[in-house]
């Protein structure tokens, strides 16, 4: 491809309103252009990069025995609703009316569809195991769409659903995914982990994220330093044993804490340490109040909570729900005399609390010499916080430490979620009916190339994986109107191509340092530079990841190239 009439707009500053290294370097080197918030158009350049990793899941997924297929965006919302999810998938699912007043959803995912696809077309036992996937764009209505693409409203997805016929087959499918996804990431050159993660409004239990270690990563990544334990923040468990005190236990009385509302203000007003405080927060759970008991120096887990109580929306209580519940305001809630239709569930470190404070249910008021059973009933004890660095790892090895990671892919085990909702049944070989058994598997595309961006550059722009970088040579002419130079540059444009290189060639009638500048920021793996030793058939040759350069004669480019590309 010739530069000089490709679509390829390079930008010199970094662009204000891009805060991550990603959205800078696509922005300034021309892959995508912002059409509205959260919505992006691929240029040329960004396109091809985003078709070497579609070519690389495509290879994967074939070997693996999925098959590819192509459904509607756009959905009806009577599969939705048949599945149940209508209703409590969130304000993230974009719903649209037709002329007729019909309800449909811009598709986040499409398990409805697949699952009403084949439930309609596969009626026995022996067309079954079967995988079906396809890449297509994907809708979510993001709050506070950022970071360029990685978190964007419409993006490219390959989501793929295997149909089993029993638990132990959808396994074997659950492997060849989470091998298939190793392979992918492994082959874009990207440093990942995969965690054991939240199934969220998916459903289903099993189920692992893909995630690429970086400091922009807005998922948190709990590990062992010893162990090959790895988790998600929000559904890492903590396994540890708390130690009771023998301090004898004192009476309970009220304190008056005035403009004390945080842990921490109450901690320093009351002289006492975080840990000894009892922090409560009121939570609706299913439209129903449930008060969450913590220690002071631990966070809630709003998906553990909704994990031990089986619940579809679990939502912390405004100033409205607990002024109705618990008559007063947050910042001085408490478990003492909560009305019996408050159910009380404590994190395990509470129960080890000894003359503790908790909140009095009252403005500016905060009981001292708490004590649980005591002085307030609780209905069960379970793991509610969130882990922390230094916590014990849960596999009893090592202690826990954190990184921050983008989630790219996500496989999960649905089992019989969907099928058992929209009746989706096979008969057996005894003639009788029965649920399939469903595997959902997802890697975001257009996240990928930007977590590849964010692994790979430098001070002067992207540094591509060879796998899937848009072109594999950048070949410039330092002075395009210098006969030599001109020729020379034509011929290994003719023979390179000829070879099966993917070339972009620099024809411009631009200052070497301009041409220079951008070939760093466009970052393809081999820099072709003919200069002043051109008519003795001698160019120079650098690679962008190692910054080598080499002076190689026209009769060895091919040999040269190829042996870098193939490492």
């Amino acid at each position: 491809m010739k530069q000089s009439t490709y679509l390829s707009p390079t930008l010199r500053d970094v662009p204000s309103d891009a805060e991550v290294k990603s959205h800078q370097l696509m922005l300034r080197a021309g892959l995508i252009r912002q059409s509205s918030a959260g919505v992006y158009s691929f240029l040329p350049l960004g396109l091809k990069a985003l078709k070497k990793v579609e070519a690389i899941i495509r290879e994967e997924m074939n070997k693996a025995g999925a098959q590819e297929v192509l459904m509607p965006a756009i959905q009806p919302a009577e599969l939705w609703q048949e599945s149940g999810r209508w209703d409590v998938y969130g304000p993230e699912l974009m719903r649209v009316k037709d002329r007729h007043e019909r309800e449909f959803a811009l598709g986040p995912t499409h398990e409805e569809v697949i699952t009403s696809l084949v439930r309609d077309d596969i009626r026995s036992y022996k067309r079954l195991p079967m995988m079906l996937y396809q890449i297509q764009s994907k809708f979510r209505d993001e709050r506070r769409p950022r970071f360029g693409i990685l978190r964007s409203r419409e993006f490219l997805m390959k989501d793929a659903y295997s149909f089993d016929t029993s638990f132990e087959g959808l396994d074997e499918s659950y492997e060849k995914m989470y091998q298939a996804y190793s392979n992918v990431f492994t082959r874009c050159g990207l440093d990942f982990r995969a965690v054991v993660a939240d199934s969220g409004a998916m459903g289903g239990k099993d189920t692992h994220e893909f995630m690429v270690l970086s400091d922009i990563g807005e998922d948190t990544i709990a590990y062992s330093d010893t162990s090959s334990f790895a988790a998600n923040i929000e559904i890492a468990p903590v396994n540890v044993n708390y130690t009771k005190s023998d301090e004898p236990l004192l009476e309970m009385n009220e304190k008056a804490t005035p403009n004390q509302k945080t842990i921490e203000e109450v901690a320093k007003f009351l002289d006492v340490e975080e840990s000894k405080l009892v922090k409560s927060v009121l939570m609706m759970v299913d439209q129903e109040p449930v008060l969450i008991l913590v220690r002071g120096d631990h966070e809630v887990n709003e998906v553990k909570v909704k994990h031990v109580l089986d619940a579809q929306l679990v939502e912390i209580a405004g100033e409205e729900d607990t002024k109705q519940h618990l008559n007063t305001t947050p910042g001085f809630i408490g478990p003492v005399n909560v009305p019996d239709h408050v159910k009380v569930i404590c994190d395990h470190a509470v129960e080890a609390v000894v003359n503790g404070v908790c909140g009095a249910n009252e403005k500016d008021k905060h009981f001292v010499n708490v004590n649980p059973s005591r002085d307030f009933n609780v209905n069960h004890y379970e793991d509610l916080r969130l882990i922390q660095e230094g916590d014990p790892s849960p596999d009893g090895q090592g202690v826990i430490q954190f990184k921050e990671g983008i989630e790219v892919g996500h496989v999960f085990k649905l089992g019989t979620r969907y099928s058992e909702a929209m009746k989706a049944t096979i008969l057996d070989e005894n003639g009788k009916s029965q649920q399939m058994v469903m595997g959902s598997y997802g890697i975001g595309v257009s996240r990928t190339v930007a977590a590849i961006i964010e692994q790979h550059n430098d001070e002067n722009g992207i540094v591509w994986p060879a796998s899937v970088a848009p072109f594999d040579v950048h070949l410039i002419p330092v002075n395009i109107k210098q006969e030599a130079q001109r020729t020379l540059a034509d011929e290994l444009y003719s023979t390179l191509t000829k070879a099966r290189f993917d070339v972009l060639y620099d024809d411009r009638a631009e200052r070497p340092g301009v041409k220079f500048k951008d070939a760093d920021l466009m970052g393809m793996p081999v820099r072709i530079t003919v200069g002043k030793r051109a008519d003795e058939g001698i160019v120079e040759v650098k690679i962008r990841k190692t910054e080598i350069t080499l002076e190689v004669h026209y009769d060895e480019l091919v040999d040269t190239i190829s042996r870098y590309l193939n490492q």
